[in-house]
């Protein structure tokens, strides 16, 4: 599930350093709160299922250490990511929105 986050010492609410989002992101799907899933590849594909819709889009990290993603054709956001952590363990990530300060958090499938 988590493998490639073994060696990562986190907080719980800290920000995911640019270094580390890849390795963040590719750990394992996300669930978030709604029951939507998402998953991302090193290649920077992502995809998102919401009641048995799927969407593919893209994600990135800016020159400011933010993540950021494209929905085709025309949606994009970035925002800051920040570790879920319990017990001492990472369970997920927490982005909030950049412009609209939206926040929502996923949990490791």
């Amino acid at each position: 599930m988590t493998e490639n986050l073994d060696g990562v010492s986190a907080e719980d609410g800290a920000h995911v350093p640019a270094d580390q989002i890849a390795a963040a992101l590719t750990a394992g799907h996300l669930v978030y709160g709604d029951g939507a899933t998402q998953s991302f590849d090193l290649d920077g594909a992502t995809r998102y299922t919401e009641r048995g819709r799927e969407t593919v889009g893209t994600w990135s990290v800016d020159e400011d250490g933010h993540f950021c993603s494209f929905w085709p054709p025309s949606f994009r956001a970035s925002y800051n990511l920040r570790w879920v952590v319990e017990k001492g363990r990472v369970v997920g990530l927490r982005f909030t929105d950049l412009r609209s300060g939206a926040r929502f958090d996923g949990r490791y499938q």
